[in-house]
C-alpha cells in the first residue's frame, strides 16, 4: 500500500512537471519564429486586442502547427506504447516497422491520382479525406507486417526485421510516384515524408485533433487489457482475456493512432520507440500510469522539436522530423545494443 502511494505520488509529480514543461515550451514558441512577437503582444492577440498582422501570424499559423503538434506528439508516443506492449518488443515503433510508410504511401497516391498538390489538399475538401487514405495505408502496412511475421507466434526479432523490409518497401513505391511528380510537389512531398506538420491549417485541426482524442482516451482505458498481455498468453487466457480479440483491438488502435498522425505530420519516426522507454524511467512499466505520461511526453518532444526546427536555422525552416531523428537516432542505437 505504501509502494502504490509512492507510485501515485511520483505519477502526479511527473505529470505535473511535463504540463508546466508544455505550457512553458507553448509560451516560447508563440513568439519565436521568423516574426518575432513580443509576449505581451501575444497576450493582447488572443484576447482579440492584437493587430492584424500579429493575429494573421499567431492565430491563423502558429497556433494550429502547434496544436497539431502536441495531438500528434501524444498520438505518435501511445501507438508506439501499444505496438510495444502487444508485441513484447521494447523496439516497436511504427515508423520502424512500416506502418508510417504505408500511411504515407497512400497519401502520396491520393496526392499523385486526385488533388496534384499539397498546397491545394490543405485548402480544399480533400483534407477530410486525407487521413482516411493514411489510415488505410496504415492498416494495409500493419496487415502485411503480421501475416509475414507470424510463425507460430510472433518472435520480435523476426517482426522487427518483417517491419523493416515492409518499411523499405513502401519507402520504394514512394519514390516511384514521387519521381512522377512535378519538381515543386517532389520536393513538397520529400519534406512532408521526413516528417513536416505541413496541414498547419484550422481545417487540419478540425478533422485530425478530433479523430484523435477520440481514440487516445480509448487507448489509455484499454491500459489494464496491455498489463494482462504482458503476463503471457497462457495466463491471459486462464485470467478470461480473449487474447487474440484483444491483440487485434489493440493494434487497430495503434495503427489508427498512427495513421491519422501521418496525414498532418508526414513520417516522423523514432517518437514512438524513445516516448514510452522514458516514461518507464519517470513512472511505472504499468500501463494505467505508462500511457498518460507517454501522452504527455509525446506531446511535450514533438512540440520542443518543431520549436527547435523552426529557430534553430531560422528562416530556414528544418523539418520537425528530421530534429526527432537526430535527437533520438543515438538512443535508438543504444536500445538496439542492448536488446537481447
Amino acid at each position: 500500500m505504501h509502494e502504490t502511494h509512492i507510485k501515485r505520488r511520483k505519477f502526479v509529480l511527473v505529470l505535473s512537471s511535463l504540463v508546466i514543461l508544455i505550457i512553458l515550451t507553448f509560451i516560447i514558441s508563440l513568439n519565436l519564429g521568423v516574426v518575432r512577437i513580443a509576449p505581451m503582444n501575444v497576450f493582447n492577440t488572443l484576447i482579440g486586442q492584437g493587430t492584424i498582422r500579429d493575429r494573421l501570424v499567431l492565430v491563423d499559423f502558429r497556433l494550429p502547427r502547434m496544436l497539431l503538434s502536441l495531438v500528434i506528439g501524444a498520438a505518435l508516443a501511445v501507438s508506439g506504447a501499444i505496438l510495444q506492449g502487444v508485441t513484447k518488443n521494447e523496439l516497436a515503433d511504427p515508423g520502424i516497422l512500416g506502418i508510417n510508410a504505408g500511411a504515407g504511401f497512400t497519401v502520396i497516391l491520393f496526392i499523385y491520382f486526385f488533388q496534384g498538390s499539397m498546397n491545394e489538399i490543405a485548402s480544399t475538401f480533400g483534407v477530410f479525406l486525407l487521413p482516411f487514405f493514411a489510415l488505410f495505408g496504415a492498416i494495409v502496412a500493419a496487415l502485411l507486417i503480421y501475416l509475414i511475421a507470424w510463425k507460430k507466434g510472433i518472435d520480435p526479432v523476426r517482426l522487427i526485421l518483417v517491419g523493416i523490409g515492409v518499411n523499405s518497401g513502401f519507402g520504394a513505391a514512394i519514390v516511384i510516384f514521387q519521381l512522377k511528380m512535378n519538381p515543386q510537389d517532389f520536393m513538397q512531398a520529400a519534406v512532408w515524408l521526413s516528417g513536416d506538420i505541413w496541414g498547419a491549417n484550422w481545417r487540419f485541426v478540425s478533422i485530425i485533433v478530433p479523430l484523435n482524442v477520440l481514440i487516445l482516451p480509448y487507448a489509455i482505458y484499454k491500459s489494464h487489457v496491455l498489463n494482462v498481455l504482458n503476463l503471457g498468453d497462457q495466463i491471459a487466457t486462464g485470467l478470461g482475456l480473449k487474447v487474440e480479440k484483444e491483440r487485434r483491438i489493440l493494434l487497430i488502435t495503434a495503427v489508427a493512432l498512427a495513421g491519422f498522425s501521418v496525414a498532418a505530420g508526414g513520417g516522423i519516426a523514432f517518437l514512438g520507440l524513445v516516448a514510452p522507454h522514458i516514461a518507464r524511467k519517470l513512472v511505472s512499466p504499468k500501463h494505467q500510469l505508462l500511457l498518460p505520461i507517454t501522452a504527455i511526453l509525446g506531446s511535450f518532444l514533438l512540440l520542443a522539436a518543431d520549436a527547435i526546427g523552426k529557430n534553430v536555422l531560422a528562416p530556414t525552416e528544418i523539418p520537425v522530423g528530421i530534429v526527432t531523428v537526430v535527437c533520438s537516432a543515438p538512443y535508438f542505437i543504444y536500445l538496439l545494443m542492448k536488446a537481447k
